[in-house]
């Protein structure tokens, strides 16, 4: 059975400065309060020996250096990359231009202790300008372009129908930040399903306000699609949260009678570092039948005492990422730069925000899927997915432009499935149970 329509038409329906001086630099951000480099007027300035770079990566070179001279404190050499970098940077120029200016901002933020200032003041930005069409255009579109996100929908899918099958009430706890854009597809699987059709309670949890304005959008389009569908059908969104670590069993609900599956997509890197094991275990108590997880493939976790190690692989994934952007959209793309903007929320906050001090929102510290598993085993036994599965996820890939691949487990002790762009594993997706 092909489950891959999580792009189909049935989805579309549901969703229907100035140079340094002797104090220091000086960088005004422009439309909000938070400080930022400002829009290069040099069109197609490059650095002054980016000749010397056959590859013409120059952006990641000097912001290396940047990061590498905060670490040692030397102000004249911050002072002068940081000018550079300005001067270089533009959200709308290339990949490096882009790369250069959304770092920027967290180098200077965390050069003037102002991080969780910028945080705060992103996300308020972000939040007056959310509304459902315009979240719903960019799903539709970013989903339409690239499987960064349906590439979990379906390995996560696939693999729940096939824990649930036979049983009659269901309870799936969805602990995502992906407006329920993957159920319609899941819903009419039950809708199909040779025996009696389930009765489905879906509950969502919500932590940002972002999120919970736009679920009262999506709220009234997921019953009524339920019923187009023919399945009984329970919604409940769950807000009111700070932070997912407040999460508890009592607080959700359970049922003794009804089959429990939990799908966390991008959930897990949301949870503090120090509380991650902890929420695990809270995972476990509601002894699941099936717990389904797709985490982004990058470490920032076990290098967050170590700026510059940090700062290095944020600047790998984020390089990866805004690639595949370059790659996917076309250049005047709205939707791309909503997406590059989103990513600065997230950079600000690995980089330029003390952990132990609340900036306002979930944490942003993702980790690789080896890490994660060494934490999931603790309380779950990995299961691999089947071949019907493997074979809808290799199906959904071919819909797209070539670059994207599916990689395996090579060994015995390895666990998931990795979504590879341009051979380098961007999104890792697993399946446990208890």
């Amino acid at each position: 059975m092909d489950r891959t329509n999580s792009i189909s038409s049935k989805e579309a329906a549901f969703l229907h400065v100035t140079n340094p001086q002797n104090n220091g630099i000086h960088l005004e951000m422009q439309g909000t309060n938070c400080r930022q480099p400002q829009e290069s007027n040099i069109t197609g300035l490059r650095s002054p020996d980016s000749g010397e770079n056959s590859d013409g990566k120059w952006a990641s070179r000097l912001l290396i250096e940047c990061a590498t001279a905060m670490s040692e404190k030397d102000s004249t050499k911050i002072h002068h990359l940081l000018w550079m970098l300005n001067e270089l940077a533009s959200p709308y120029g290339d990949c490096d231009q882009k790369l250069a200016f959304y770092f920027l901002q967290s180098l200077f933020c965390k050069a003037t202790d102002s991080g969780q200032r910028c945080y705060k003041t992103l996300i308020s930005v972000a939040e007056k300008s959310h509304s459902f069409d315009s979240v719903r255009k960019l799903i539709l579109k970013f989903q339409e372009v690239s499987p960064w996100t349906t590439f979990g929908h379906v390995a996560s899918n696939g693999a729940m129908l096939e824990a649930l099958e036979g049983e009659n009430k269901l309870h799936i706890i969805d602990i995502s930040n992906t407006l329920c854009t993957q159920w319609p597809t899941l819903l009419e699987a039950l809708a199909t399903r040779n025996d009696e059709t389930p009765h489905l309670k879906l509950t969502v949890v919500v932590t940002t306000s972002i999120v919970e304005s736009v679920m009262k959008e999506i709220t009234p389009r997921m019953e009524k699609f339920a019923r187009l569908m023919g399945v009984p059908f329970e919604f409940r969104v769950m807000n009111g949260l700070n932070f997912l670590g407040e999460l508890t069993k009592d607080s959700l609900g359970v049922q003794d009678d009804e089959a429990i599956a939990v799908n966390c997509i991008g959930a897990l890197k949301r949870v503090d570092v120090e509380e991650r094991r902890a929420f695990i275990q809270m995972i476990q108590s509601l002894r699941p039948k099936v717990v389904t997880v797709v985490e982004e493939e990058a470490d920032f976790s076990s290098s967050r005492n170590d700026f510059v190690k940090c700062f290095e692989e944020c600047l790998r994934f984020y390089t990866i990422y805004f690639d595949m952007l370059e790659e996917s959209f076309a250049p005047t793309s709205n939707e791309r730069l909503m997406l590059e903007r989103e990513c600065s929320r997230s950079i600000v906050s690995v980089l330029a925000c003390d952990d132990e001090v609340d900036h306002g929102g979930d944490s942003e510290r993702r980790e690789r899927g080896s890490q994660w598993s060494v934490k999931l085993r603790e309380a779950f036994v990995p299961v691999r997915y089947s071949d019907d599965v493997v074979d809808d996820v290799n199906a959904l890939l071919r819909r797209y432009r070539t670059g994207w691949s599916l990689v395996l487990p090579a060994g015995a002790d390895d666990v998931g499935l990795y979504l590879t762009w341009k051979e380098e594993p961007v999104v890792w997706a697993s399946v446990w149970k208890p």
